[in-house]
């Protein structure tokens, strides 16, 4: 049986040199625990390790923990930050590398595009570059530097990647109004933040039309699509209650639901038998968030194993192999 690991991330040193730089924004400082990470304001979110950049770890990690195959990406803040040349210039650095990567190990690697959305012409250039050089679908995170994946400046990359019928991965970052949320203790921004940027991104698309719109795009919630497990039912109550929810629905949210597909990092078995049972079998990938601090490629699988083995199989890979063509 295949397995294939499709939330995983890579990173370069080149691309963080390149983020210290020019974003403005973000910043790499020491973090409690003595590990070095990028920060957002005072808020550490994304913790750099030894493996994000070297591809001889990621495979003998793979091969401890019988991971067939990964489909890499980029990690958050993405290239969401520096002027328009740099934001491509970022792009087109993570994309050849992956690349590269793919060429290098053809029966382990494959990757999702970067693209820089919040320049839309440029990111649908950087789309049909990045597919031609191999890419198998998109990551884009779940808000673009503070706007949401519905605004309708982003339609014409929207359009480019339905037109290929790629898998999209919604990734999350750090959610706007981060000053306010007061969610920079405890690592909030990882155990809260990250879901509820999700969960308003895939909402925004059952609520906007947007599968109406776009019919081809598999769109992959991280995480197990954030919290929308636990809250399509209220979702789907409120067009019966508000007729602001009626807006643009093109048919009720929980039916609508069907077109997303989830990974399966949920930490408890009974979040993801809830995952399964709101998206179905045959939507839900297993996937690890090797290798940041959290993603254990090994504790991941051990909860896919509590599954049914039917259930089990298209979840490590069956359903990967056909969502992404491998």
């Amino acid at each position: 049986m295949t397995v294939v690991d499709i939330h995983t991330h890579m990173i370069s040193k080149e691309w963080l040199e390149l983020l210290e730089r020019e974003s403005g924004t973000y910043a790499v400082a020491d973090a409690p625990g003595g590990a070095r990470a990028i920060y957002k304001g005072s808020t550490p979110f994304m913790t750099l390790t030894e493996a994000m950049s070297d591809y001889g770890l990621r495979i003998e990690a793979m091969d401890k923990a019988g991971v067939d195959v990964a489909v890499i990406s980029l990690t958050c803040p993405s290239v969401y930050w520096g002027g328009e040349e740099t934001s491509v210039r970022a792009a087109r650095l993570v994309n050849g590398q992956m690349a590269a990567a793919q060429q290098a190990y053809p029966d382990r690697i494959r990757y999702l595009a970067t693209l820089p959305w919040q320049y839309p012409a440029r990111a649908v250039e950087e789309l049909e570059r990045a597919c031609a050089a191999g890419a198998v679908g998109v990551m884009v995170l779940a808000n673009v530097d503070g706007a949401s994946l519905t605004d309708p400046r982003f339609a014409p990359v929207w359009e480019a990647v339905d037109a290929r019928a790629l898998p999209v991965l919604v990734h999350p970052s750090t959610p706007p109004g981060l000053d306010q949320l007061d969610i920079d203790r405890f690592h909030l921004v990882w155990s809260i933040g990250f879901p509820m940027d999700t969960t308003l991104a895939l909402s925004r698309m059952l609520m906007d039309g947007f599968f109406g719109r776009y019919e081809r795009l598999k769109i992959i919630g991280s995480h197990a699509a954030g919290c929308l497990p636990f809250l399509l039912g209220r979702l789907d109550a409120g067009p019966r209650y508000f007729a602001a929810a009626r807006e643009k629905l093109s048919g009720s949210p929980a039916d609508l639901a069907s077109r997303i597909y989830a990974d399966g990092i949920t930490y408890s078995p009974a979040a993801l038998r809830l995952t399964l049972d709101t998206f179905g079998p045959d939507n839900v990938l297993y996937g690890s968030d090797f290798p940041h601090l959290c993603g254990r490629m090994d504790e991941t699988l051990e909860l896919v194993g509590t599954l049914e083995p039917t259930e089990a199989r298209r979840v490590r890979g069956a359903n990967a192999e056909r969502i992404f063509a491998l």
